[in-house]
């Protein structure tokens, strides 16, 4: 059920739950299997119980600006309310008893049913698309963080003034949905956070990957770790190989050679391998090079792997769609501890599957892509969905959902522009007054 109906189901009930429509996309089963899984099922009723504290850490990603004890007053979160309000020190107390590990175990369950049905709605010649990318993400500044999570390195005090977190995402790329992700200390690599959740990659795919992953070991291990899984990136300058078959202009069947250091660490891999060398060029920019293991021409046309490619930028608006509209651009995360960081950001990417599974559903009803949508008029949706049953009375109701089926058509964003450049530029001049940092890492 779309967006619009859950409102017109509001409208029709005056129902105070604001969560219903948000409790039908994750089965009250799933958050308890999670619970139980993890030894964290509430054994007896508190007014805060942790089936709610669920939904509060989700509900934190959501409304960004608004202090915890708000965010569980407009969410009805709180048992016998009569009570009164929450004390100022509950809702911590009841996210540190809770942990991270229901978080992430409610994730892989969403994920998986969410994203899978998803990929299989958008496929590309037969296949799926996925991709691949890594991000960071900073976290409150406490001697904990800067421990567990490690900070990058500064020219001029050091260290960066907030400790990072090293994120990795798997993402359907034509809806956004995130499949699968790892995160941890800043001084992981991207490589090692891929190699984790690469075995979360389906059969029948193709992987769309930054040049940053071209590893022999990284790309046969897609290849090897299932049936018809495929992968596609660019060369780096340094790319060498011998061209064994001309496919076609600039498309050649070509053979790599397989390093002794990857072969030292995992002595099953091959001394060669073979793959496709695309050459193309967009206008008014330097020639490119692809390199995948698509080698059928005939089936998978240069032209036609050249657009493709261009989708791998699907995973940095995602990214993009986290950090600056459901962030909002915030300097950090609000977590002080390492275990409340990592229950934070796995509910982080529950709330955003859960407005990316709203804009996959309104997108099929309007026979639209779910990128033609716009993440930010569909994230305030929703934040008013929850809030319409909250502050407007029963008979206001059906004409706010007039406005809301008027504003529908806001949500499809114009066609892009694939001729537009925008070179990097720092457009304001920073600060003027010093900067705040640790001169080196705390011990």
């Amino acid at each position: 059920m779309p967006l619009l109906d859950a409102l017109l189901t509001i409208a029709a009930d005056h129902h105070p739950d604001k969560l219903t429509r948000f409790r039908e996309n994750i089965p009250v089963e799933w958050v308890q299997q999670a619970l139980e899984a993890t030894g964290t099922a509430t054994l007896r009723k508190r007014r805060l119980p942790a089936e709610q504290v669920v939904w509060l850490v989700i509900g934190m990603a959501l409304y960004r600006d608004r202090p915890i004890e708000d965010v569980v007053r407009s969410l009805d979160l709180l048992l016998d309310p009569a009570r009164g309000p929450l004390a100022r020190s509950a809702a911590p107390q009841a996210r540190a008893k809770l942990g991270e590990e229901p978080l992430q175990r409610l994730f892989e369950f969403t994920a998986d049913a969410w994203s899978g049905e998803s990929a299989e709605a958008y496929r590309w010649r037969g296949l799926t698309v996925y991709g691949i990318d890594g991000t960071t993400l900073r976290v409150a500044d406490s001697a904990e963080n800067r421990r567990e999570f490690g900070s990058a390195s500064a020219r001029d005090d050091g260290i960066s003034g907030y400790p990072l977190v090293r994120v990795a995402a798997l993402m359907v790329l034509r809806s956004h949905l995130l499949a699968a992700v790892s995160f941890g200390p800043y001084h992981d690599s991207e490589m090692k956070h891929a190699e984790r959740i690469v075995r979360d990659v389906p059969d029948n795919v193709v992987m769309l990957v930054d040049r940053g992953f071209l590893s022999a070991a990284f790309l046969l291990g897609i290849e090897r770790a299932g049936t018809n899984r495929h992968w596609l990136t660019r060369t780096k300058s340094t790319t060498k190989y011998t061209v064994l078959q001309t496919l076609g202009p600039g498309d050649e069947l070509v053979e790599l050679q397989v390093s002794s250091a990857a072969r030292a660490k995992d002595p099953t891999l091959p001394k060669v391998m073979r793959a496709r060398a695309v050459a193309y060029q967009r206008a008014g920019h330097k020639p490119q090079m692809l390199l995948t293991s698509l080698t059928d021409h005939r089936k998978y046309p240069a032209a036609a792997l050249a657009l493709l490619y261009h989708e791998r930028w699907e995973l940095e608006l995602g990214y993009g769609e986290v950090k600056t509209d459901m962030l909002s651009i915030a300097e950090c995360i609000r977590s002080k501890s390492p275990e409340m960081v990592r229950q934070e950001l796995w509910g982080i990417f529950i709330a955003y599957n859960l407005v990316r599974l709203e804009m996959d559903r309104v997108a099929r009803e309007l026979r639209l892509e779910p990128t033609k949508l716009s993440f930010l008029m569909s994230l305030r949706l929703i934040r008013d969905e929850f809030m319409l049953s909250s502050y407007a009375s029963p008979g206001a109701i059906p004409r706010h959902l007039v406005d809301l089926r008027a504003n529908l058509a806001s949500l499809v964003l114009p066609p892009r522009r694939r001729d537009r450049v925008y070179p990097r530029a720092v457009k304001i001049k920073m600060s003027k007054f010093p900067r705040k940092r640790p001169a080196k890492s705390p011990k």
